[in-house]
């Protein structure tokens, strides 16, 4: 697999329950090989005209860029917001044997 297969998705959620749901469940449907929880962190952002800040949980999950998809809609499914933040960033450098793993671990539907 090339390194620009491999990609970082990531999402934030309100609270630390639905983040961690989001995790689980993202492998046990082998939608990403690894999630992380990260949080909380204070967020400043627009809604709904006004600027905010309130508490959010990143959640990083690692997957395939066949599997980015299916890994989308899972957490737009899933997330209690109607418009969730989900980013994906290409991993440049990796080492081939956590890439075979990746490849081995991830199923894209």
């Amino acid at each position: 697999m090339d390194d620009t297969r491999a990609l970082k998705v990531s999402t934030t959620t309100d609270t630390v329950e639905l983040a961690g749901q989001l995790a689980q469940s993202a492998l046990a449907a082998t939608l990403a090989g690894g999630a992380e929880v990260i949080g909380p962190v204070d967020a400043y952002s627009w809604h709904e005209g006004e600027a905010v800040r309130q508490p959010e949980w990143r959640v990083t999950f690692t997957t395939t860029a066949a599997g980015y998809p299916a890994l989308e809609a899972h957490l737009r499914a899933g997330h209690v917001w109607d418009n969730p933040e989900i980013t994906a960033v290409p991993v440049v450098a990796a080492s081939q044997d956590y890439l075979a793993w990746l490849e081995r671990t991830v199923t894209p539907v």
